[in-house]
């Protein structure tokens, strides 16, 4: 079978898994192209993938099939819209957009295009999530009454080569930035979200760079760095949620979904797997689920472009598509205006409901 062309717009740091796994992992794509605003790295990434290093136009008009977009959020929806409008695929890192006026436009041009449009995190598609939905969908829990996430940190300046933009006025902070695999993760276990709330800081006004490349720069924080909401799904269940980079450390689970026969403590959704516990009413101790299988345990990014690839080729709905992504970005924005009007955000996207990934395809 032929295989789809990629051109990768970004070659920053997350794009070496990406690079590697549609490298190696996934065979329906390869990387044909690569391009960034600093061609070095378009040519460093072009040695690994065996493609061509290019200027962005080039690569907008090249022979590539679909335009995986590595930018920083700031620059997602731009990159998005010009892969569309030269007729390609889409498919790009999280956050979807950093407004939903460019999500809803992004989204719109690809409906009109008859255009696939994708968008991370795939991680809801591994192991450790796929068994937790599946340990729903088997009402181990019973039915489904509420659930809380955690992302406590305290910043990506003490280790991201470039951490500039997580403090940024677009894209920026730790919503935006982790968020999506969190809520992204709620979403898949229990639905459609009906209304937001939240409140907001940004507890300390500059950052100091610890990283060795720039280490001693000082960032301007211009966006909130602690962030609380509350999340209701169209089904009534209602989740908390935490979002930081202000804490020193913390002992809190990452998500834990409450039903009314028992609790399911969900490993990290930053991860495709991890370590899943389960405990009913009147139990006195956890017990552990074994995962499905082992074959998206893995560092597997890139798994939602493969995914893709093949949703393509067979004229199906792709699974991290467009659509999730953008009401996850909603939800982001209204828990910002609930913080900013002190009152109720209600959705006004809805998404559908997925069941369990079927990892036998071949991707």
């Amino acid at each position: 079978m032929k295989k789809l062309k990629i051109g990768l717009v970004g070659c920053g740091n997350i794009s070496g898994i990406y690079l590697k796994n549609l490298g190696s992992m996934f065979s329906g794509a390869q990387i044909v192209a690569t391009a960034d605003l600093i061609h070095e790295r378009a040519v460093n990434a072009a040695k690994i993938c065996g493609g061509k290093a290019m200027s962005n136009e080039e690569l907008f008009n090249s022979d590539a099939d679909i335009v995986l977009n590595l930018t920083t959020p700031d620059a997602h929806a731009l990159i998005n819209e010009q892969a569309l409008q030269h007729g390609k695929h889409a498919y790009c890192e999280k956050p979807f957009a950093c407004n939903m006026e460019d999500g809803e436009r992004v989204m719109t041009l690809a409906k009109s295009k008859g255009l696939y449009i994708g968008c991370a995190p795939d991680t809801f598609m591994g192991e450790g999530i796929q068994t937790a939905k599946q340990a729903i969908l088997d009402g181990r829990i019973g039915e489904v009454i509420g659930a809380t996430a955690f992302m406590m940190s305290r910043g990506h300046e003490h280790w991201h080569p470039d951490p500039e933009f997580y403090y940024g006025r677009e894209g920026g902070g730790p919503l935006f930035d982790m968020g999506p695999y969190y809520v992204t993760a709620l979403m898949y276990l229990i639905g459609s979200i009906k209304r937001v709330t939240g409140i907001s800081r940004a507890s300390f006004p500059t950052r100091t760079i610890l990283s060795s490349k720039k280490k001693g720069n000082i960032i301007e924080v211009q966006t909130p760095t602690h962030v609380t909401g509350t999340l209701q799904f169209e089904n009534g269940s209602i989740a908390n949620l935490i979002t930081t980079f202000d804490v020193c450390a913390s002992d809190l689970p990452r998500i834990e979904i409450y039903g009314s026969k028992g609790t399911l403590s969900v490993p990290d959704p930053n991860n495709f797997s991890g370590l899943l516990k389960i405990r009913g009413f009147n139990e006195l101790r956890w017990k552990k689920i074994k995962m499905r299988s082992k074959k998206y345990a893995g560092n597997s990014r890139g798994l939602g472009v493969a995914e893709m690839v093949d949703a393509i080729r067979n004229g199906k709905p792709n699974i991290a598509q467009g659509e999730r992504a953008l009401h996850v970005l909603e939800a982001f924005t209204g828990i910002l205006k609930s913080s900013e009007t002190e009152q109720f955000y209600n959705m006004k996207t809805k998404v559908g409901e997925i069941g369990i990934f079927d990892e036998s395809r071949t991707l």
